[in-house]
Formats: structure tokens, sequence, C-alpha cells
């Protein structure tokens, strides 16, 4: 029997979202059911997406530690719209990239986390995981980790420090796709990320393998021009962010994806999908396309995507507010 496929972004906290994945500003609070006036606040986004989405893929996790607090906060929110949602997480760069990553490449010999690290990021995951909400922990590691002996055994130890958690490795370079490499995980019992990128250098192409009960699926995009872009100027990070994930597949592409997926989820017991190629919603558009392709059916879609991404009309169920 199939398993279950949570298909869903990576992020939610994108300025270019408003006003064409959420609406300009998102719906304030209604008046209590006792007619007790209260502050309008604004919805969390968590909350918006989860009605469209099963899973979304935390983000700021990679830059900075979740704070126990706000990651309690998205749990409920999260739950109030959509009880069979969960989280995943992305590991903080300080296990998984070079501090200077743009001038050196990552490997076991510049990897340096400082021990609260540890500390910080297990209070925030364990927040999360304490509701029963996080699906997966994803180590995404950058093609300059190469399939090494060193890289082995550093893995093996970061994996040896997170086991209390459902873990998934993305590797992007093509020498971690190895009958070795996943027998390691396998024996291990830490999920094999299938992505899909740019087929540059020695990147590794798309893949199918399940190592765990945990299947996983992450799109990139394919926007070759821009992969390696440095960007100019103030902001020329965010630039560079934004201009690399700019890309919007076409159902044929997806369709490829579909396959892979269907294969993955004969294998797994729940298989997360998630888009990462978020420049101005780009990655909802997507997801919910996938989402449509995987069951058959109508999906619910965001009133303000469907008026930016037309395409989405012809799938897309009434969405009563």
């Amino acid at each position: 029997m199939d398993g279950e496929v949570k298909i869903g972004t990576a992020g939610w906290s994108y300025k270019d979202w408003e006003g064409v994945v959420y609406p300009s500003r998102l719906a304030p609070q209604r008046a209590s059911s006792l007619g007790t006036p209260r502050l309008k606040r604004e919805q969390h986004p968590v909350e918006f997406l989860a009605r469209y989405f099963d899973v979304l893929e935390i983000n700021t996790s990679f830059y900075g530690h979740i704070k126990p607090d706000v990651g309690l906060l998205w749990c409920r929110k999260a739950r109030e719209a959509n009880p069979g949602f969960v989280f995943t997480a992305k590991l903080n760069r300080a296990f998984t990239h070079s501090p200077v990553a743009v001038v050196e490449p990552t490997s076991a010999a510049t990897l340096k986390p400082a021990p609260e690290d540890e500390r910080l990021a297990k209070e925030g995951l364990d927040a999360v995981a304490g509701q029963g909400m996080l699906g997966a922990l994803l180590a995404q590691f950058p093609i300059s980790f190469k399939n090494t002996p060193e890289n082995q055994a550093y893995l093996e130890k970061l994996v040896a420090r997170f086991r209390d958690y459902p873990l998934a490795v993305e590797v992007r370079h093509a020498s971690w796709n190895s009958a070795a490499a996943l027998e390691r995980l396998t024996q291990q019992g830490v999920a094999f990320c299938n992505i899909d990128q740019p087929q540059l250098g020695r990147a590794i192409q798309p893949t199918e393998h399940v190592t765990s009960p945990i299947g996983y699926v992450r799109l990139h995009g394919r926007n070759y021009h821009e992969w390696f872009s440095e960007g100019e100027g103030e902001g020329g990070g965010t630039q560079r962010r934004d201009a690399r994930y700019n890309y919007l597949y076409k159902p044929k592409e997806l369709e490829g994806w579909k396959g892979h997926i269907d294969r993955i989820r004969q294998r797994a017991r729940v298989t997360f999908v998630v888009t990462n190629n978020h420049y101005v919603g780009k990655a909802a558009v997507n997801a919910l396309q996938l989402k449509n392709m995987l069951t058959g059916r109508r999906v619910k879609v965001p009133p303000t995507l469907s008026e930016h991404y037309p395409e989405l009309e012809s799938i897309a169920e009434s969405d009563d507010p």
C-alpha cells in the first residue's frame, strides 16, 4: 500500500509573497463568539498556508535557531487550521555549511559548529517535536561537500548527535549517489533527500532513493543561468537568492517528478515533497499543481495566487472562507 504524501513549500516568510500568495494584509480575527471585543490582529502566515498544504519546511532554522515559544506558536496556528499538518525543519547551517562558504568549500575540516549551536538547535526542535509535529529534520549540504572518508565520518557523527529526530540528508554532489553511501544511510535509518536542481558540473541527478521510512523530495528549480550568480550592490545576497529560485516548473516537468514520487511513496511510510523555487510564489504554484497531479482531485488555491497565476484556475476548487 502506498504511503502518505505531504506537499508544501520551503519557508513562508518572503516579502514578495505579500499580495501574491497571501492577501496584501491577512484577514484580522473576528470578535469572539461571546461578543467580547478583542484586539484585531493579522492571521499568521502558517495558519493561512496550512489550509492549502499539509507540510511546511521551516527555513529560518537554517539561519538562526528556532525559539521554543515561536515554535509552539507555529504548531498551535497550524493545528487550528489543519489537524493533519506537520513541519519539517532545516538543520542550522553551523552544522552543514562552512562559515565562509563563499571562499572555501564545505568539508569536515571547515565545519565548526559551537557547543551552544547544538543546545539551541535542540531547544527549538524539541518544542516542535514535543507537539508531535516534526515530520523530519533536514541536514542540507552544499555541492562542495563531497563523498570523502573525512566527510563520511563527519556525517556519521552528526547523525549520532541528532538521532533523536527523524533525520533526512540532502547532498548535492554526484559522488554521494553510490550504493555504499545509500547503504550507510539505510543502516543509520536516515532518509535520503531526492532533489531537482540545475545539472551543472558534478551536480547529483534526480533520484528516487528511499533509505528510511521517510521519503523526501525537494525541487529547487532549473535556473541554470543564475544558479551560481553572485549578485551586486547592497542586498546582493537576497538578490542572488531570488534570482536563483525564480523558476516556474512547467506541467510536463512536474509530471516527471510525479513518477519519481509515486515510486518513492510505494517504499516509504510518509513522503515529504517540498518546493523551494519560492520567488513571487512560484513554489506555492508548483506545490499545488503537484498535489493535483498526485491526488487526481481539484485543490484549494489562495484567491490572490490564482489571480497572479491563471493556470491554477483549471485545478482549483471553490475556496469559501
